[in-house]
C-alpha cells in the first residue's frame, strides 16, 4: 500500500504563500542548489505525484518549458525532467485532460478514487496542494508531511491546511538542516 506524503515549503508560522497568487514563489523562500538537489532526490523517490488543480497548473506552466531553458542550471533541468516524466494524477473538477504523463480524476468520488490509488501503489505518493491535502487529511488518508521550513514569519497568507480545526498528532521521522537556515522535517501522521 502506498503512502500519501504532503510536501510543501512553509514559513515558520506554516504559511505557504504570502500574497494570494504568489503560488509559493515569494521572496521569503530560501531556495539554493543544495535544497533543490534534495527536492530532486525526493521527486526521484516517489512512485507518483498527485496534484490539486491550482498546484498542478503552477507546475505545468513552468517545468516543461524549463527543460529547454539554457539559462537555467543543471539541477533545475534535472527537476524539470523528473517532474515532466514522473507519473502524475491531477485532481480536478474543471479539467478533463492534462499532458506530461498525467491522468485526471475528478467528480464527487475523487477521494474514493485516491483511496483506491493508494491501495494499488507501492511506495510514497507525493501530494501537492493545500486543498487536496486537507481533503486527504479529513478522509484519514494523509500519511506523512514533508515540510521544508524557511526561517521567516509571514504573519498572514495561505496556511498549510485549509480550515482544519482538529489536533493532529505527529511523529518526527527525519530532520535535516541546510546552509541557508532552512530545515526539512518528515512527520508521520498518527492514526486516531
Amino acid at each position: 500500500m502506498g503512502r500519501f506524503v504532503y510536501s510543501m515549503n512553509v514559513s515558520v508560522d506554516l504559511r505557504i504563500e504570502q500574497v494570494p497568487g504568489d503560488n509559493g514563489a515569494g521572496e521569503w523562500l530560501r531556495l539554493d542548489e543544495e535544497l533543490h538537489r534534495e527536492f530532486n532526490a525526493v521527486t526521484k523517490s516517489v512512485a507518483l505525484i498527485v496534484h490539486g488543480r491550482v498546484f498542478y497548473e503552477i507546475m505545468e506552466e513552468f517545468w516543461p518549458r524549463a527543460r529547454e531553458d539554457a539559462s537555467l542550471p543543471d539541477f533545475l533541468h534535472e527537476y524539470a525532467d523528473l517532474w515532466t516524466a514522473k507519473p502524475k494524477v491531477l485532481v480536478s473538477r474543471t479539467r478533463s485532460s492534462a499532458g506530461h504523463n498525467t491522468r485526471v480524476i475528478g467528480g464527487d468520488d475523487a477521494i474514493e478514487q485516491l483511496a483506491t490509488l493508494r491501495a494499488q501503489t507501492d511506495g510514497a505518493i507525493g501530494v501537492g496542494g493545500a486543498t487536496l491535502a486537507t481533503q486527504l487529511l479529513r478522509a484519514g488518508l494523509l500519511d506523512e508531511l514533508l515540510l521544508t521550513t524557511h526561517p521567516t514569519i509571514l504573519g498572514f497568507g495561505r496556511p498549510l491546511f485549509d480550515d482544519y480545526d482538529r489536533p493532529v498528532e505527529l511523529d518526527v521521522l527525519e530532520q535535516r538542516s541546510f546552509n541557508t537556515g532552512v530545515t526539512m522535517r518528515r512527520y508521520a501522521i498518527r492514526s486516531s
